[in-house]
């Protein structure tokens, strides 16, 4: 009998969450070296160059020196912040800059970051993380005032302690939020925010659809019933039922959800019905991009899970990064099976 995901009730110990705070195996090998600039778009060898300065800067800022009456200091960490569209290789370069300092390091989704502190309590998560040389932070973005707290409070806390800061968003610091929320104690903390990073643009077309055909037709139940059935480690869930599953776990879950699946079969896909399961869809996206799992559906294509309200609403980056990952993640089972 085929596996279903929804049968599957991963528990997390919340230990692990810092253990597991490494790049997705997809950029174990990646280095400055191996990200190749644009010479179209002169913005990625800058943000190259920049990413070697911040490196060789960070790890010096984790050297404490002495001060008057030869009392130690805690140098103050520093931050860089790459900005730019989808697929111009902002995690590449986080991901190299992750691999050139030493360790204790840490490397984590922004949504990661904040289930870190929800599992571990504020205190204990900065206790965990300040002795790092470095936090690297995929896809910064700040959809709620009180994650947008939170996160500055642990950055300037971090900072503070000598942790350096290294971010990759599609939206400038001081953006952030723009167009969402008014309240005065909100755009106060987006201000704290940005002072904390140099910000360096990553321009260029998304790598996930140069020259490739748009997503892939829905495949027919029988037939995806078929393809779950002949391919080992595959899973084959109802998108309905899979959706209310995700809404029972707790989003740190969802890497421990797909662990060791080779393909992921959705039947019957369809628009989500609402915000809440889009956005729970958007971070399973995540997981199953860092880990490279194949995606193939019936019902509708992958491009139309999300609707045009959605895509026109506050969460609208958030929701476009998730299509494209899941049409490269479908398109890579169209090549593989």
């Amino acid at each position: 009998m085929t596996a279903r995901l929804c049968d599957r009730n991963p528990v997390v110990a919340p230990e692990a969450l810092i253990l597991e705070m490494v790049p997705p195996s997809t950029f174990d090998l990646v280095s400055f070296d191996s990200y190749i600039p644009d010479p179209g778009e002169p913005s990625q060898a800058q943000a190259v160059s920049k990413a070697r300065d911040f490196v060789g800067r960070a790890g010096k800022a984790r050297t404490t020196k002495r001060g008057l009456f030869s009392r130690k200091q805690t140098p103050q960490g520093i931050g860089l912040y790459l900005d730019g569209g989808f697929g111009v290789g902002k995690t590449h370069l986080l991901a190299s800059i992750y691999h050139s300092l030493p360790e204790p390091k840490a490397f984590a989704t922004f949504v990661e970051v904040t289930h870190l502190v929800g599992a571990l309590g504020f205190v204990n998560a900065v206790e965990r993380l300040s002795d790092r040389t470095v936090l690297c932070i995929d896809e910064f973005e700040l959809d709620d005032p009180g994650d947008t707290m939170l996160v500055s409070r642990l950055l300037t806390e971090l900072t503070a302690k000598g942790v350096s800061i290294a971010a990759t968003s599609n939206t400038l610091p001081g953006q952030l939020g723009e167009g969402r929320f008014a309240a005065q104690d909100f755009l106060r903390e987006i201000r704290k925010l940005s002072a904390i990073f140099e910000t360096i643009r990553v321009d260029g077309p998304d790598y996930r659809h140069r020259d490739l055909p748009p997503a892939p037709a829905p495949r027919s139940d029988a037939e995806l019933v078929e393809l779950a059935e002949s391919t080992t480690d595959a899973t084959l869930d109802d998108f309905d039922a899979l959706c209310d599953h995700l809404s029972t776990l707790h989003p740190s879950k969802y890497k421990d959800l797909v662990d060791g699946v080779s393909l992921v079969c959705l039947r019957g896909v369809h628009p989500a019905k609402d915000q809440s399961v889009a956005l729970r869809i958007v971070v399973l996206a995540d997981r199953l991009y860092d880990a490279n799992i194949p995606v193939t559906v019936s019902g509708c294509r992958l491009d139309e899970i999300f609707t045009e309200e959605m895509l026109g609403g506050g969460y609208r980056k958030k929701y476009l990064r998730a299509m494209s990952r899941l049409l490269a993640l479908s398109r890579f089972a169209e090549s593989t099976v």
